[in-house]
């Protein structure tokens, strides 16, 4: 982003911002669904709630940045929110190994997500590259704490993982737009 100056209004940047936040908040709501579902008696339970925690601390970074920078939250909240419990609610419903699917599937979708955004950023929005690879971390944390819980256990694990995978992307280029 060339000529680009920190503190300077950049659609790419707020286009970032207001998908993370939409991703985030997304993330919230599949781990509520699972959780509903599942309750807290499961070792599994257990790990998504842990989880769950940490992408509510995300969520409201992201929130907190879209306010403090005056960028447009997306309009597909509403949707993200049904969807996501929805989705959580499912897989939980499937069993320990498809939440953990879910997880997985999700989280390997985002580590690549913010990697591309990390290169593109580069070193010109300091506070949002920071954020960016400490959540990363966590989010690659959560996928391979998925994996070692059964993740590729699931029922049709290939099918379900390449579904919500696609989803993922689809749910990214929506939120960057509208």
């Amino acid at each position: 982003m060339i000529g680009w100056r920190p503190g300077d209004r950049h659609p790419a940047i707020d286009s970032m911002i207001r998908v993370d936040q939409a991703g985030e908040y997304g993330a919230t709501r599949i781990y509520a669904g699972q959780l509903a579902v599942m309750g807290d008696r499961s070792a599994a339970a257990r790990e998504i709630a842990g989880m769950a925690h940490q992408e509510e601390r995300h969520r409201a970074f992201f929130d907190k940045l879209i306010a403090d920078r005056g960028v447009r939250p997306t309009l597909l909240q509403p949707f993200w929110n049904v969807a996501g419990f929805a989705l959580g609610a499912v897989t939980a419903v499937i069993g320990p190994e498809a939440a953990m699917a879910c997880t997985a599937a999700v989280e390997t979708e985002i580590d690549k997500h913010y990697s591309e955004q990390l290169q593109l950023l580069g070193d010109n929005d300091p506070e949002l590259s920071a954020a960016i690879a400490e959540f990363q971390a966590e989010e690659v944390e959560h996928r391979d704490t998925a994996l070692a819980h059964g993740a590729a256990a699931a029922p049709a694990y290939p099918l379900m993982s390449a579904m919500i995978r696609l989803g993922c992307r689809l749910a990214i280029a929506a939120a960057k737009r509208i």
